[in-house]
């Protein structure tokens, strides 16, 4: 276990901060985390409270060390060296320590393992509690199983999609299931108070995600191909009873739920890659020592590209901290601020000083006063009449080429936009615009874009 676990936390803590950067997904939970613990709790009401257990762990890790970007991602850089660890463990009970250590150090070397190691999100820690929940499994220690299975679902639900893949395993392996059915059924006990919280809240909550494009298929049926392969090249009963369907099962069942209700993310069953490492590390420790250190070496400067990738700010969608920087570099005190679609207040929203010195004209009310992510919106004809009496507007937008909402607040700041101001700036920084606009100046005056 020790060896996957310091290559992941190096792997973790090299390049922690992203260049200074701060995607959006991780800027909710940075300013969520900082609200105060009676508007936390108000706010999982409302939505996100999938992510509940999360937030209340990062309110305390702030709480204890407001350490900016490092506090943000430290607990998953700890949780991947858990989860690694937990690799290297499992792979030591199917078939030796060797596997052990070839598995751990493979599920470390992964892309998207590096990537949400260095995400202050809940994934790397759903995946280090699923991996420990199957190596509990794995051993027979019922009641562990289901304490440890139980909390990684509260830290998101959809960690418990692997009690469809343990079920497989105990079929193929011709287990009883008693013991593991009163395990499971306690986890699903123990969920079903978020289950049933977030089913209210899904709309809200995922409304946002289309049905899997034909990427996501091929994606996911590659890698199923790559399992099955690896499978049938070994033939281990027993290793691939249990990572053939942790590598499998979940996903699957995510991706083909979403045909009907748009559910399926990659990242939210990130735990299946400790099937693919598994069966990896076995692979790998089929082949004679020097080889298997030859392959280990091929692979991780294969990988090499991607690994410096996921540091990048280009690596997610959008950078808060550039989009900051570009605001504060461009905007006075007392100008307007719009954001266009609504959602994009999360872009200032961890950056409260700023954000205070400018005009939000399409604000009805605040995140913490509506218990909300980012606030709700005035009606159409009120933020057209806040344009109008403004001289000077800020508007952050999407990038070039994105779809617009139809909303009617959304219609009515894109109108009078362009009907009734001028364009005078707009800085492009990585997946948003900053755009200044001006009052169009009334006949004979010589204003405008002059500053």
């Amino acid at each position: 276990m020790l060896v996957p676990a310091l290559l992941a936390t190096v792997l973790g803590l090299w390049g922690l901060t992203r260049q200074s950067s701060m995607w959006r997904d991780e800027s909710v939970t940075y300013q969520v985390a900082h609200r105060p613990l009676g508007q936390l709790l108000a706010l999982l009401g409302h939505i996100d409270a999938v992510h509940g257990l999360y937030y209340l762990l990062m309110h305390a890790v702030f709480a204890l060390w407001d350490g900016g970007l490092v506090a943000l991602r430290l607990p998953s850089v700890l949780a991947t060296a858990l989860a690694a660890a937990g690799v290297g463990a499992l792979g030591t009970r199917l078939a030796g320590p060797r596997t052990g250590v070839l598995a751990g150090v493979l599920f470390a070397l992964f892309p998207a393992t590096q990537q949400y190691a260095q995400e202050g999100r809940s994934y790397a820690l759903v995946t280090a509690g699923v991996v420990w929940a199957t190596y509990l499994f794995l051993r027979g220690r019922w009641v562990g199983y289901g304490v440890v299975l139980a909390v990684a679902c509260w830290v998101h639900e959809f960690a418990a999609l692997v009690l469809f893949a343990h079920a497989v395993t105990l079929r193929l392996l011709g287990v009883p299931w008693r013991r593991w059915g009163v395990a499971a059924a306690g986890v699903l006990v123990a969920v079903a108070p978020l289950a049933a919280i977030s089913a209210r809240q899904a709309d809200r909550q995922l409304g946002w995600l289309g049905r899997p494009s034909a990427a996501m298929w091929l994606a996911f049926l590659a890698v199923s191909a790559l399992g099955l392969l690896l499978s049938r090249v070994l033939a281990d009963r027993t290793v691939t009873a249990l990572a053939l369907p942790l590598l499998i099962v979940p996903p699957g069942l995510l991706i083909t739920a979403s045909l009907l209700k748009p559910w399926y993310v990659d990242r939210y069953v990130l735990y299946a890659l400790a099937g693919l490492a598994l069966l990896g590390g076995v692979a790998l420790d089929r082949l004679p020592a020097h080889l298997g250190r030859i392959a280990a070496c091929v692979l991780a400067v294969a990988l090499l590209p991607a690994t410096l990738s996921v540091r990048t700010p280009e690596s997610r969608k959008d950078d808060v901290v550039a989009v900051a920087r570009t605001v504060r570099k461009l905007s006075h005190p007392g100008d307007g601020i719009l954001f266009l679609p609504s959602r994009r207040r999360e872009w200032l929203l961890s950056y409260p000083t700023l954000y205070a010195r400018l005009d939000d004209l399409a604000l009805a009310h605040s995140p913490s006063a509506s218990h909300t992510l980012q606030g709700t919106e005035l009606p159409a004809a009120t933020i057209r009449t806040h344009l109008l009496s403004t001289p000077r507007v800020i508007a952050l937008t999407d990038p070039d080429g994105q779809p617009l909402d139809p909303f009617p607040q959304e219609s009515v700041k894109r109108r009078t936009l362009r009907e009734h101001f001028q364009e005078c700036e707009r800085v492009r920084v990585w997946g948003a615009q900053v755009v200044v606009y001006v009052r169009e100046p009334g006949p004979g005056s010589a204003e405008g874009c002059r500053d």
